[in-house]
């Protein structure tokens, strides 16, 4: 038996917790955990033994260390997300995990990304010209809505080979419905039955139509055959080719995690990173700058990624702030020691990006917006976050920068975004950290 499985040394922490206030204001919670008992924290909810870590080598042996002992099976992430994604990538473990990642790799390789430039800016130009009429009459655009249609048009057509254009909206309301029933999971005895039911009333009608967009795309690949830049398989062709992907089910859970997983993340990033840009005129100037110096007017390409180094920074900075993906949960599978402290079997070990990025001894004003603490920085490993870390990283990180890079220039070059004067902005931890009420701007041409 492990030395670790006998009586030890257990994290401080507040014992039982109140499921409400956690539920109510999960950000504060985890922050007050930090403040008032340290960098391991222990507590007890819905019957779980939850530690919380909050320094980067704690993080780094969780996820990649000792990545073997913790697994994603039975953690509240995979009870939220396997009703919607079943057993996509998100969601495997072990093997089954490691074959899903070998397939979907080669798609979003640097080498690859860069080929879905014109993809980028094209979507985006379509974007603006729906603008046209908002920025003329001055009418308040949910910027929020309009880039998470904006990357779900790029990524379908850039990984799946298909344009939904036309349906983005819809898909973008679908996935705030999914965002309300599972952002909010709350196990059996039920506090609040009605509330719950009114939700999952949601979830599956908005389930039924992401199905059906999905299934749509597999059918529509299946009947057109490969397409795209001189006539390449895309990563939709290679699932339906793979020996390993036999059922319209498994095709429907890989489809639907990389859409989900791959647009939403994206999104909620750039929505934040424009909301900071506004309320900090001299950061907005200083990649307005570099866009018009580098650009000149013209389109963004792959080529020019290097030299937007501010646009990058900014880019990053806000990941920081607010972190699309705020929360990792990995169960011990077998007992181990972190930071000192005994880990039991079961046991729900969680990282926050929320606490990470924003932990004093490692951020110099660290509620600060300060792109420039990107610029030639050397972080400890695993301290900086947005896309997860050790041998589960997001495997479209490579896609993600492009696109918020290429997405960021275009915008600053053409519109200047300001958010309506009172309105309320405030982040919501669900699935990802999104604006509560949604981004309202106003674009006006420059």
């Amino acid at each position: 038996m492990s030395p670790y499985a006998q009586p030890g040394v257990l994290p401080p922490g507040p014992g039982e917790v109140d499921l409400e206030l956690m539920r109510r204001s999960p950000l504060a919670f985890i922050e007050g955990l930090a403040r008032e008992y340290g960098d391991v924290t222990r507590h007890h909810a819905d019957g779980d033994t939850v530690y919380l870590l909050n320094q980067p080598e704690l993080a780094r042996h969780v996820l990649k260390d000792n990545g073997a002992n913790y697994t994603k099976e039975e953690t509240p992430d995979d009870r939220m997300l396997r009703p919607l994604l079943g057993n996509g990538l998100l969601t495997s473990n072990g093997e089954d995990w490691a074959r899903q990642r070998r397939l979907t790799a080669p798609a979003f390789r640097p080498s690859s990304v860069k080929t879905f430039d014109g993809i980028v800016t094209e979507a985006t130009e379509r974007m603006l010209a729906r603008w046209q009429g908002a920025m003329a009459s001055g009418t308040p655009l949910a910027v929020d809505h309009h880039l998470t249609a904006l990357t779900l048009t790029i990524l379908t057509r850039a990984i799946l080979g298909s344009d939904i254009d036309g349906i983005g909206e819809g898909f973008g309301s679908a996935v705030d419905a999914v965002n309300r029933c599972i952002g909010h999971y709350v196990p059996d005895p039920d506090p609040d039955p009605a509330d719950t039911a009114q939700r999952q009333r949601g979830f599956q009608q908005a389930r039924f139509f992401l199905d059906s967009v999905t299934r749509t795309l597999i059918a529509a690949r299946r009947a057109g055959g490969p397409a795209g830049p001189e006539n390449e398989a895309t990563l939709l062709d290679r699932m339906m080719s793979s020996s390993h992907l036999v059922s319209d089910t498994d095709l429907r859970d890989q489809v639907l995690t990389i859409v989900m997983a791959g647009h939403e993340t994206t999104a909620k990033a750039l929505t934040w990173t424009l909301y900071l840009l506004d309320r900090h005129p001299e950061e907005a100037a200083r990649v307005r700058e570099e866009a018009d110096r580098v650009l000149g007017g013209r389109p963004p390409t792959a080529a020019d990624l290097n030299r937007l180094p501010v646009c990058r920074r900014a880019v990053m900075e806000a990941m920081r702030l607010y972190p699309p993906v705020w929360l990792i949960s990995r169960r011990a599978v077998g007992a181990d020691e972190i930071g000192g402290y005994r880990v039991d079997p079961g046991t729900l070990v969680c990282v926050s990006q929320w606490v990470l990025h924003r932990h004093p001894d490692h951020w110099e004003a660290p509620e600060a917006f300060r792109p420039d603490r990107f610029d030639g920085a050397d972080l400890p490993s695993h301290l900086y976050l947005p896309f997860g870390g050790g041998d589960r990283i997001c495997v479209g990180q490579h896609l993600a920068m492009l696109e918020a890079v290429l997405v960021l220039a275009m915008l600053t070059q053409s519109v200047r975004l300001s958010l309506v004067p009172g309105f309320p902005v405030e982040p919501e931890a669900l699935v990802t950290l999104r604006p509560r009420h949604g981004m309202q701007m106003i674009a006006s041409p420059r």
